[in-house]
Formats: structure tokens, C-alpha cells, sequence
């Protein structure tokens, strides 16, 4: 099983080379541009990783610049590996380049490295492996470059209208051991607009904005204020409270102040890990002598039935099964202005749930304070049997390399897999590991990922030999 390790080890310069080269693009979707559907970074990021798997050798092709594709092997089957170039916003906070691609310490920084630059060129170099190993394989394998997995997954839509549909996949964006299961991903707006307010001499909230996508914890917030009156006193002791989980300061400018909210950035499937500035900062708002009116109750409705909730206990939607755990609710990103106000929601459902009934509780409590629910989109839970020959195949590559004689897991993130039919996802990061997507400072081990990428080698020959 370890017969490509050889040929991985003596490519180590080459994998942390294309690693820190896909780093470097700032594949941050933006607005389309002609040809170009998901912005330029994106696009200049697959124009690159398909120049490279066509210097290996690799028959490559561009999907009209939603998606592309390295293949090698001769067979009638295909077996694919699903990765993505896109990336998340890097925010703020960083001690390293965040489009660096900085080696230090033994570790490759940026953003993206495991979330999922690093896994895409460990199963490159993974399938040169193969290649030069001269093997005969029964089944053609495809590596599938998406460009859109932290937006709306519209790459991969496209893609499964205009190409062949693997046989068999896996994805190098989770973790090990295999992922037979994900739980089912909802995002939406909570909307009002507003129109009254009552000039009660109370301060009142112009605007109040934070966060940059709905599956990542925000980790800044800010909030305008008119008609100020001193608060410090309350948010020395907001700050001293030992359950506040961020760090807040006041700017006061006149009648006008600023409360900014800094937080800790982190996956939206994982919020316990970050730190949310929206809810620490409507949590100090909801602290104030606030006018009466269609923006302080936004607030108030934000603090009564959210607050730092990460289950959706308040909002009627507190489920969980026994594979999933707990349904995880994160708040991403608030819009507020004196016009109207926006929460941008992501909500990972237990396995067993029915969506609609997670989707009746959150109509039901936002519904009371005057919110509609609109801008759904949904992807339906996951799950491939623990027997499957996908699932025990990549089991046996695992514990080969690892030793670990656990079972396959189910998780809260939601990966390309749940694209297809007969398709689980399957490392990077390996158990008690550091877990950093979404994060400032985001790292992988140069070890770990010459690692996966032997591992890569051997589950994609035992799939497709």
C-alpha cells in the first residue's frame, strides 16, 4: 500500500512549491466579469492549477471557467477527487502573509492552505505519483478543481451539467478518518424594514454592521450610535465579565460614538472555537438606554432569542441524533441602517432532522418580532453506510497509515461529497489536530501534508486499480 512513498518524499519540494504558488492568488470570490464568473482571483487560481497539472503530464480541461479538471488513466469508470481554489476572506489579525504562503517553523501559512489549496496539491502530486509509478489502472481518475465552495457551490452545479459524474469521489476538505455523514446546511436572511421610532430621548442605533460570510464566525463588528450618553462604566464591566468572550471599545465623537466589537474568526460549522463580534456587540447594545423603535427591537430580538446561543435553543430549533450531535447555529454576517436590517444565518441540522422543521422554529420566533425568512438556500444531509466499499476502502488506507482503529465519523461541515451520489469526504485534518480554516494565522504542517498526500496516493490506487 505504501509503494508511491518513495516518489511522494523525493517530490516534498515540488508539493510545498504548488502549495505556496496556489497560496499566492487571492481567489476571494468577487464580481463576475466576463468570462470569469466568480471574479478574476478565482479565475487566474484554476488558469494556474491547471497549467501545473498539465506540466505533470495530465490531460486538462478548463469548464467554461466555472470549474476544470486534471485526469489520467484509461477506463470506461471514473473515480474523482473534489477540491476547490476558492477561498474564504482573510480578515484581520494576521501575523504572516495571509497570500504569502510563508514557511516558518515547519509549517506553510496562508489562507487556504488546508481549507483547500494544500489538500488540492497533495492529491496532485499524489496522482504524478501514480503516474510515474508506471501501475495500470482499471479506472480513469479525475482531480475536479471547484471555484465556488464557500459561496453558493454554483461551480459545482455547472460542472455536474456540462461533464461525467464520478463513479466514486472523495474530498480532502474535512477530516479523518472517512466522513460517511454531513449534516444538512441551511443559510438565509432574517429581514424588517423599518419605519418607526420614537424620539424619547434615548440613544439611537444608525447603523450597525459586521461579518464577512455566513459560514465563518465574524470576528469584527461595528455600531454607530446618535445621541450618546456615556456608557463606559457599562462596558468596563461588559469587558471584565469573564463570560464575555469579546473585546469591545467605545469612540465617542460628540453626540456621535462608535462601539466596535473584536472577536475571534472561525468555521461556521465549529463557532465554539471563535468568538462571535456580532452577538457580543447587540449583547452590550441590548445593555443601553436605546430609543424606543424598529432598530431597538431588531437588537432586542437579536439579544431575547439568539444572544451566544450556538444550538439554536431560543429559536426553537435545538435538535440532535446520536451521529450528528447538536444542531449548530452561527450568526456570519448583520446589515443594519435606518432603512432596514439583515441577519445572514447558517444553521448545520442533525442527519435524522427533516429541514422544514428546523425552518418552522426560526420562522416561528423570527416571525414574532416582525422578521421574515427569505434567501434560503439548502443542501440536504449526507449519508453513505459505514459498509460501503467507498467508506471501508479509504477506512483501510487510513488505519494502514495512521494506526487508528476508529470507525468513519459524521461532521457539521459540508464538503463537495454531498455533490454526488457515492461520494464521502476524507482528511486533511487528522484527529486533535489544530484546526485553523476561517482563522487568522491559518497553517499546515509541511509533514502532515506530505502525509496526506501519500495517503491521497493510496486511496486513489485502491479505488481505481
Amino acid at each position: 500500500m505504501q509503494q508511491f512513498d518513495h516518489l511522494i518524499d523525493a517530490m516534498k519540494a515540488d508539493l510545498i512549491k504548488t502549495t505556496q504558488d496556489l497560496i499566492r492568488f487571492k481567489s476571494v470570490k468577487t464580481p463576475a466579469e466576463p468570462g470569469k464568473p466568480f471574479g478574476a482571483g478565482i479565475d487566474d487560481c484554476l488558469t494556474f492549477a491547471l497549467k501545473t497539472a498539465g506540466d505533470f503530464g495530465f490531460a486538462t480541461r478548463n469548464v467554461d471557467h466555472y470549474a476544470g479538471y486534471a485526469e489520467m488513466g484509461e477506463g470506461n469508470e471514473m473515480v474523482g477527487v473534489l477540491v476547490h481554489l476558492d477561498v474564504v476572506p482573510e480578515g484581520d489579525g494576521w501575523t504572516h502573509d495571509p497570500y504569502g504562503g510563508e514557511l516558518a517553523d515547519g509549517r506553510l501559512y496562508g489562507r487556504g492552505v488546508n481549507d483547500n489549496k494544500g489538500p488540492a496539491a497533495a492529491a496532485l502530486i499524489a496522482m504524478k505519483a501514480i503516474q510515474d509509478s508506471g501501475v495500470t489502472l482499471s479506472k480513469r481518475v479525475r482531480l475536479i478543481f471547484g471555484t465556488d465552495e464557500e459561496s453558493g457551490w454554483a461551480c459545482m452545479d455547472y460542472y455536474k451539467q456540462h461533464e461525467e459524474i464520478p463513479a466514486v469521489a472523495f474530498s480532502p476538505d474535512a477530516d479523518f478518518p472517512a466522513i460517511h455523514g454531513e449534516m444538512g446546511i441551511l443559510v438565509f436572511d432574517l429581514v424588517k424594514d423599518f419605519s418607526d421610532y420614537l424620539n424619547d430621548g434615548g440613544m439611537r442605533l444608525v447603523s450597525l454592521k459586521g461579518g464577512n460570510r455566513p459560514n465563518m464566525v465574524p470576528d469584527y463588528a461595528e455600531a454607530v450610535l446618535e445621541n450618546y450618553k456615556a456608557s463606559e462604566d457599562i462596558l468596563k464591566a461588559w469587558n471584565q465579565d469573564k463570560s464575555a468572550n469579546v473585546t469591545l471599545e467605545i469612540s465617542p465623537d460628540g453626540s456621535r460614538a462608535t462601539v466596535r466589537a473584536y472577536g475571534l474568526s472561525a468555521h461556521g460549522s465549529t463557532p465554539w472555537k471563535g468568538q462571535n463580534a456580532i452577538s457580543d456587540l447587540i449583547g452590550f447594545l441590548d445593555c443601553l438606554d436605546l430609543e424606543i423603535g424598529d432598530l431597538t427591537n431588531f437588537v432586542r430580538f437579536y439579544a431575547a432569542q439568539i444572544g451566544r446561543d450556538l444550538h439554536g435553543e431560543r429559536m426553537g430549533c435545538a435538535f440532535e441524533d446520536e451521529d450528528s450531535g447538536k444542531l449548530v447555529f452561527n450568526v456570519g454576517v448583520v446589515d443594519l441602517d435606518p432603512s432596514a436590517g439583515r441577519l445572514t444565518v447558517n444553521i448545520r441540522y442533525p442527519i435524522t432532522v427533516n429541514g422544514d422543521s428546523v425552518l418552522q422554529g426560526v420562522r416561528e420566533n423570527a416571525g414574532r418580532w416582525g422578521l421574515e425568512l427569505v434567501n434560503l438556500e439548502h443542501q440536504k444531509p449526507l449519508f453513505v453506510p459505514k459498509d460501503h466499499p467507498l467508506v471501508t476502502t479509504l477506512m483501510k488506507v487510513y488505519q494502514a497509515y495512521t494506526g487508528d482503529s476508529g470507525e468513519a465519523v459524521t461532521i457539521g461541515g459540508g464538503t463537495y461529497a454531498r455533490a454526488f451520489e457515492n461520494a464521502v469526504a476524507f482528511g486533511p485534518m487528522f484527529p486533535g489536530m489544530e484546526e485553523t480554516a476561517h482563522q487568522k494565522d491559518e497553517f499546515y504542517g509541511v509533514e502532515d501534508l506530505v502525509l496526506i498526500a501519500k495517503i491521497y496516493a493510496a486511496a486513489i490506487y485502491e479505488l481505481a486499480r
